[in-house]
C-alpha cells in the first residue's frame, strides 16, 4: 500500500504507541493499521532461537519474568531499592530457553527504580487511558513469520548485535534468520532482511542471494551527515559492494534551514548513488519538528519506506 504524501510506513517494532513493542499484538496491530511492513529485531535464546526483541537483556522492563519461576535464571535478580541504593535487575534473552520466553507476559517498556517488589519495577510505563492495557504476548521470529504470512504485508527483520549461546555461531543465526522465510514458502519480494553489520549482508548475499536482494544496510555510524569524508565508505562504493537499501537515522538525511526540512549532502549522495532509503525513526525524530513534517519531507526526498511506531497515523 503506498501513500501519495510520503513514503511507505514500516511498523517499527510492531506499534509501540499502542502494544508492548515486538509482541504478538503489536505485530498484529500494525498490519491491521495498513503498514507497509512490519519489523522483528531478531536476538537469540539460551537454546539458540531467535526471537523478536530489540535488546537482548532488557527482559526485567519489559516482561513479567521477575515474578515468574524464571527470575531465579536472570543474569541479576532483582534488588529492591534501598535507602541509597536504586533498584536493580537484568535479565537476558540469553538466560532463557524458547519455551520460557513464550510463557511471559509483555509489559511496555519502562523500570521503576525506586520499587521495593519485583512486580512494580516492570510496571513503571503505563498506556493512556484510551488505549488497551493489558500484557501483550512475547513472539519468537517464527511465529512473527507464520503470524503475518496470510496477511501479505512485507517482513523486515534485524539480526541484532548480541552475545550468542554455547555452540551457536551468527552463522548459524545468519542462516536461521532466511531459513524461516523459505522454511515457510514467503516469497523473497516480501522480506527485507536488516543488519548494522555489512559482513550479515554478505553472508546473505552469498547464502541467499534472492532473499538478500532486498536486504538493508543500517547505518550505525557516528558521522557528520554534511562531511563526506565522514561516512566512509561512502555511497558508491556501498552500491559496489552490493548494498542497495540504507537505513540510516532520519537525522542523516533532513536538516532545518529557514523553517523548512532540506535534504542533507549525504541524502543527496544516497540518491545519487541509486539507493533505497529507509530511515528511522518518525516519532523519535523530535528535534527536527513534528513527524507529519517529517514525513512529507521524507516524501519529497524519495524515500522508500521509514520506520513508525504508529504506522496508522500518516494514513
Amino acid at each position: 500500500m503506498a501513500w501519495a504524501a510520503g513514503p511507505l510506513l514500516v511498523g517499527h517494532r510492531g506499534a509501540p504507541a499502542h502494544y508492548p513493542e515486538e509482541s504478538l499484538e503489536g505485530v498484529l496491530a500494525a498490519a491491521a493499521f495498513g503498514a507497509f511492513g512490519v519489523e522483528c529485531d531478531a536476538v537469540p535464546t539460551k537454546d539458540g532461537a531467535l526471537v523478536c526483541r530489540h535488546s537482548s537483556s532488557d527482559l526485567a522492563e519489559t516482561t513479567n519474568v521477575l515474578v515468574t519461576p524464571w527470575a531465579k535464571a536472570c543474569a541479576e535478580p532483582f534488588r529492591p531499592a534501598g535507602l541509597f541504593s536504586r533498584a536493580r535487575a537484568r535479565c537476558r534473552t540469553l538466560d532463557l530457553p524458547l519455551k520460557a520466553f513464550l510463557s511471559l507476559e509483555a509489559w511496555p517498556e519502562g523500570k521503576n527504580d525506586r520499587a521495593r517488589r519485583a512486580e512494580d519495577y516492570y510496571r513503571a510505563a503505563r498506556y493512556p487511558a484510551s488505549l488497551f492495557e493489558a500484557p501483550a504476548h512475547p513472539l519468537d521470529h517464527a511465529g512473527f513469520v507464520r503470524v503475518l504470512k496470510p496477511l501479505k504485508v512485507a517482513y523486515f527483520p534485524e539480526l541484532k548485535r548480541a552475545p550468542l549461546p554455547p555452540g551457536i555461531a551468527r552463522d548459524d543465526l545468519r542462516r536461521a534468520l532466511v531459513d524461516a522465510y523459505r522454511g515457510l514458502g514467503v516469497p523473497p519480494e516480501r522480506v527485507y532482511l536488516q543488519s548494522f553489520v555489512l559482513e550479515d549482508l554478505a553472508f546473505w548475499r552469498a547464502y541467499a542471494p534472492d532473499y538478500a536482494k532486498r536486504a538493508i544496510w543500517l547505518d550505525g555510524r557516528e558521522l557528520d551527515p554534511e562531511d563526506p569524508s565522514s561516512w566512509q565508505p561512502g555511497m558508491e562504493a556501498l552500491r559496489k559492494e552490493g548494498i542497495r537499501y540504507l537505513g540510516p537515522p532520519i537525522r542523516y538525511l533532513l536538516r532545518q534551514e529557514g523553517g523548512r526540512l532540506l535534504p542533507t549532502a549525504y541524502a543527496r549522495a544516497a540518491r545519487a548513488a541509486g539507493l533505497r532509503l529507509v530511515p528511522w525513526t518518525l516519532e523519535r525524530t523530535s528535534d527536527l519538528g513534528l513527524p507529519e513534517a517529517i514525513y512529507a519531507a521524507l516524501g519529497e526526498l524519495g524515500a522508500f519506506a521509514v520506520f513508525s511506531d504508529d504506522p496508522g497515523r500518516y494514513r
